[in-house]
């Protein structure tokens, strides 16, 4: 069986002048970056999510409607929209320590991992599978959104969680707490540093 360390959506977008910025999000792409540095033979793969969103297309209802505001609920700032400088990776995260690309959103909401392929078109729950992940740690934007959906859905597949919020960034700090406190019910181990 294999470790994983999922780094969900350290993308422009996410970070500070991004299209949706989360406070936070930069200095969290560096200290991802920093704590693979050190401790990437700690994990079997490392494995990135980006928001990968289909130009001109409302992804499902992500994007409202053409001349409305989104609601910051369930519709958002048109983000990483594919092929833009918004969707890359933020630069202070090295694109070089990771091993496998996922990218989601396409035509959809995409807050999971989940929800995701590779470039080759193979299903994150088909990866997931055949490189027998059975554990993982997860970091990245947001805590309270992408983050704690992936955590959610790796601790329903049987996955062992762990969240290190140390290396997250929230929208909010109300929404990242009642996050934290949904993850942990659901039994996702949520630790401040590794």
């Amino acid at each position: 069986m294999a470790k994983a360390l999922f780094v969900i959506d350290v993308q422009r977008d996410f970070c500070e002048g991004g299209a949706l910025a989360c406070q936070g999000g930069a200095a969290v792409a560096a200290a991802i970056t920093e704590y693979l540095s050190a401790n990437k033979s700690d994990y079997d793969f490392v494995i990135a999510s980006a928001d990968w969103h289909t130009p001109n297309d409302r992804n499902g209802g992500h994007f409202p409607p053409a001349g409305e505001e989104p609601d910051f609920v369930g519709t958002w700032p048109l983000h990483c929209i594919a092929g833009e400088s918004g969707a890359e990776y933020h630069p202070n995260l090295d694109a070089a320590l990771i091993d496998i690309h996922i990218k989601k959103g396409q035509g959809a909401h995409g807050y999971s991992i989940f929800e995701g392929t590779t470039d080759d078109g193979e299903t994150f729950q088909q990866l997931i599978g055949r490189l027998a992940i059975d554990e993982v740690d997860v970091v990245g934007i947001a805590t309270d959104y992408c983050v704690r959906a992936s955590s959610l859905d790796a601790n329903s597949f049987g996955i062992r969680t762990r969240v290190i919020t140390s290396l997250t960034a929230g929208v909010a700090p109300q929404s990242t707490e009642a996050a934290i406190d949904e993850m942990v019910d659901a039994g996702v181990a949520v630790v401040a540093t590794a």
